[in-house]
């Protein structure tokens, strides 16, 4: 195990992770899990974590404030919203030598004037800067319920949840004159949202949800672009990719935390949105769409995550949306695997280690943008928590968006990390319960950039050109595959009887082809080949590992049933001894 030692910040570090900025993940995890960040309630600890986030993001970056101060604009989105608009460098951080097509007093009016389009006033907002293209978050479309009536409709959409509330408005839907006044509603409040995607340069919009529209209690309380009417989102590029909403995050917790074997039940009555993927993007990852219906949880998001790197991976300048119901839940899940996928390969973020991003990615993906964390724990919904657990199933090659002769200089240095602790990295996460507990020692701060000696690095978009900024794509749609609910009878019927696998064994053998995952723990990383990680994996696993020792010394894991040997437990609580925190939660 590598010993403590000095840090240059004064203290001392444990395998080279400093126990302060362990203790800052830690106390913010500790501060999310018991408070609902709203933007015109905030404490000097809030102040503190805002903060922190505008460093972060200035390390690498030149951007500008939306101003949302008192929640304005919107009241669980951050007071202050960065708008990326370029990376900068050592030079230009003193001598601004770029100037971004984006004029903030613009944008700043066009959120004003959008805001009302989307559920919870919750508005295309762009969060990530990747090769000159905005990854933008939002909400759903909202339906005539919430335009006629925001606050009765948040009441009725949130079970009671949300700020104020008023009684809905009675109207009378399938009266002519108020279906008239409605798309004229409709035309105007979506047509500055459509102004705004436009003025973002956002093409592509992904849509997380499993229904067409949302329904509570017989009523339609959203809508979203893909079932539009009027058709006025024709001219982008629509994706329906649905994906389980946090409930289905229970069973996960249920399970142990194993998501191996879990799959959505899409027999449900409100599951009505098929898997719709234009044709270029589900023909070039070799992946059989046909089958959504049978991955597991592991299976399904590795496939959508390629999905997303394949699209901001295009050959075209055009900005990419993601987004679910209320955008609190599914969305920040995938926008904060993008931000550490891309951050792994050196492509965003270059100048922040493991803590950094980790702290800015909880920070301000999740927290600012209003998870309600202490809501999902109480009902054992842990997508928060799944999302950081489940990098040990992205440190592939394969999930890589960038080749690695392109990547940028990483902020691991070749110096910082020998052989032999590489090597001794590997052999702690074969995925043994007795190896994980024998020889753990948890990853430094500043990992080596070393790559497995014999290993060819793997495309995740092979065959397809590189990213090129003077080719534009045309603007009407392309051609789209859509897969939608098979009876289960014809689905038996329509494999052959020798390709029928369990969901646990498809998940293991097809989902990642030459990796083997093992069952004995959710915790276990899956074990390949190669006896060196990448610098991705070394990356991603490094990232893991501290959140999981600042988890464990707050939340800590909630089993439904004591796991094989104590073994979530006691390895939790290694990873918190690991960074020298102190004072953990029972885990039980």
């Amino acid at each position: 195990m590598m010993a403590a030692s000095p840090s240059a910040a004064g203290g001392f570090t444990v395998s080279g992770l400093s126990v302060r900025k362990s203790e800052q993940i830690a106390d913010l995890i500790d501060l999310f899990s018991k408070t609902q960040y709203r933007a015109k309630e905030v404490s000097p600890r809030v102040e503190a974590i805002e903060k922190r986030c505008l460093e972060l993001f200035d390390r690498d970056y030149k951007y500008s404030i939306i101003s949302n101060y008192s929640g304005e604009v919107c009241g669980h989105y951050p007071r202050q919203i960065v708008f990326l608009e370029y990376e900068s460098t050592e030079v230009d951080r003193d001598r601004d030598r770029f100037e971004s097509t984006v004029q903030i007093s613009k944008l700043q009016d066009l959120v004003s004037r959008s805001k009302m389009a989307r559920c919870r006033g919750r508005f295309v907002c762009p969060v990530i800067l990747y090769n000159g293209k905005h990854i933008c978050r939002s909400a759903t479309l909202a339906g005539w319920g919430e335009l006629y009536g925001r606050t009765g409709y948040n009441y009725i959409f949130s079970g009671g949840s949300d700020d104020t509330w008023t009684e809905p408005e009675e109207v009378p839907e399938d009266d002519p004159a108020v279906r008239n006044g409605e798309s004229q509603l409709f035309d105007k409040v979506r047509g500055h949202d459509i102004k705004l995607l436009r003025y973002l340069s956002v093409r592509y919009i992904c849509d997380l949800m499993v229904e067409n529209k949302k329904v509570k209690f017989g009523l339609n309380v959203t809508s979203s672009e893909k079932v539009d009417k009027a058709q006025r989102y024709a001219d982008f590029t629509l994706l329906s990719v649905p994906y389980p909403g946090c409930e289905f995050f229970k069973d996960y917790k249920d399970r142990d935390y194993t998501a191996e074997g879990l799959v959505f039940n899409w027999n449900q009555d409100f599951v009505d949105a098929p898997l719709t993927i234009p044709a270029r993007f589900s023909q070039n990852l070799n992946i059989d769409w046909t089958r959504y219906q049978s991955w597991d949880l592991v299976e399904q998001t590795q496939n959508y995550l390629k999905l997303l790197l394949h699209i901001i991976n295009s050959d075209d300048d055009s900005g990419l949306l993601v987004h679910c119901i209320s955008g609190w839940d599914r969305t920040p899940l995938f926008v904060s695997l993008l931000r550490l996928s891309l951050w792994a390969d050196g492509a965003v973020h270059a100048n922040l280690e493991p803590a950094e991003i980790l702290y800015l990615t909880i920070a301000y993906d999740w927290f600012l943008f209003g998870h309600m964390l202490p809501d999902r724990l109480s009902k054992g919904e842990e997508i928060f928590f799944f999302c950081f657990n489940f990098l040990k199933h992205i440190v592939s090659e394969k999930f890589s968006a960038v080749r690695k002769q392109r990547r940028k200089n990483s902020h691991f240095k070749d110096s910082d990390f020998t052989v032999e602790d590489l090597c001794r990295l590997r052999s702690r996460d074969r995925g043994s319960i007795t190896s994980l507990s024998s020889d753990f020692s948890l990853i430094t701060e500043e990992l080596a950039g070393a790559s497995c000696p014999n290993a060819d690095p793997v495309d995740l978009f092979s065959g397809q050109p590189q990213a090129s900024s003077g080719r534009k794509a045309p603007a009407s749609s392309p051609p789209m595959v859509s897969w939608c609910k098979q009876n289960p009878l014809d689905e038996t019927l329509s494999h052959p009887a020798n390709e029928a696998k369990s969901s646990s064994s498809s998940s293991s053998n097809q989902s990642d082809h030459g990796i083997t995952r093992s069952g004995s723990s959710p915790l276990a990383v899956p074990t390949r080949g190669c006896s060196l990680p990448s610098e991705r994996q070394a990356r991603l696993e490094a990232v893991r590992e501290i959140f999981l020792a600042a988890y464990s010394s707050t939340v800590g894991l909630r089993s439904s049933a004591p796991s094989p040997s104590g073994a979530i437990s006691g390895l939790l609580e290694q990873f918190a001894r690991g960074v020298g925190l102190r004072g953990s939660n029972a885990i039980v």
